[in-house]
């Protein structure tokens, strides 16, 4: 794409996970980039020193309209939100409020401001117990969970607001997202974690004592459950070219899969992080967590289809070591704070 045709881009939830790498990711291919985040689960060290930064609210409508005139914004990556599956069933309307409520918020301000493209952070949950697999995008959608309907509220109301108000979407239904930035300038920082292979990859850094394996009962060769796992920098790039993507056709929304289309079972991944460290991580055996269907795989025949998407770490060694070398990253920032 042309440099001239790169809009400036909001990352809401950019000083998080998957939301630092897309900023990395749009600043590395040339684009404007500014970042609203309320530091609730995000780190002001995982925004560049030369990206303009807000500690903020997304409901915050005088902060968006400060920040769309002073960064002149024509599109919003939109990463800020609950994601916690078990969580979403504890407290559901915690999810109803930061998913929903505050996306709703969101896109009224884009509108108000003129915001032409809108890509959402969406997610494999809106499907709930899929009936075949891999799965595709017109498979049907029955979250069974609050953060699934939380995700599949929003993308609804884009769509209607997209059609009333002229301005077009993409939502990235992601599946498992690990890993971390090869470059290691970002990765996976929160607190308390739940996602595996981080996880994972504390306890063979040594700052867990193992890892619990919850449902191994499943339906699956193993009886734990399949995932999809796609590396973080894979998936930022997915967002920079859904971006180019609805720029070159302003009258097009899509909604993709983000995923490889292949699954591993829990313990598949444990055995590899003993593979890739030489270690042996503790199992502990547990009952299933309400709200996880047993496997979650991608059909990414779309996305590969409406995109020039190419996944450079499609390789489940290397998203742990990256996820690795990022563990000991962290551990040396918390050193120095």
């Amino acid at each position: 794409m042309d440099r001239d045709a790169k809009v400036p881009v909001l990352v809401t939830g950019g000083a998080g996970y998957i939301g630092s790498h897309a900023v990395l990711a749009l600043k590395d291919a040339g684009w404007p980039v500014a970042v609203i985040d309320n530091l609730s689960t995000g780190f002001p060290f995982a925004v560049p020193d030369s990206v303009p930064f807000y500690e903020g609210d997304i409901a915050d409508g005088i902060l968006l309209e400060q920040i769309f005139l002073e960064q002149g914004t024509k599109a919003i990556m939109h990463f800020a939100g609950s994601i916690i599956v078990p969580e979403s069933v504890e407290q559901p309307l915690k999810y109803y409020e930061n998913n929903t409520v505050k996306s709703r918020a969101l896109i009224e301000a884009a509108v108000a401001g003129g915001v032409e493209h809108f890509i959402f952070s969406s997610t494999a949950a809106t499907y709930g117990i899929p009936e075949t697999s891999p799965i595709a995008e017109d498979a049907p959608k029955q979250p069974i969970n609050p953060y699934g309907w939380s995700k599949l509220m929003a993308e609804q109301m884009l769509a209607d607001a997209s059609v009333a108000h002229g301005f077009n979407f993409c939502a990235l239904r992601y599946f498992n997202v690990a890993g971390a930035d090869p470059q290691g300038r970002s990765g996976q920082s929160t607190a308390g974690a739940t996602h595996l292979i981080k996880v994972a990859c504390e306890a063979a850094s040594g700052k867990r004592d193992g890892v619990s394996v919850f449902g191994t009962d499943y339906d699956t060769p193993d009886g734990t459950g399949v995932r999809d796992y796609i590396h973080v920098s894979d998936l930022a790039d997915a967002h920079v070219l859904a971006m180019e993507a609805l720029i070159a056709a302003p009258d097009r929304s899509l909604t993709m899969n983000c995923g490889y289309g292949r699954g591993f079972s829990v313990l598949e991944v444990l055995d590899a992080v003993d593979r890739v460290t030489n270690t042996h991580i503790e199992r502990r055996m547990e009952a299933r967590r309400a709200g996880d269907p047993a496997e979650l795989v991608s059909d990414p025949g779309r996305i590969r289809e409406m995109l020039p998407w190419q996944p450079k770490h499609d390789d489940l060694g290397e998203i742990i070591t990256h996820a690795l070398q990022w563990e000991r990253r962290l551990s040396e920032i918390r050193g120095k704070a």
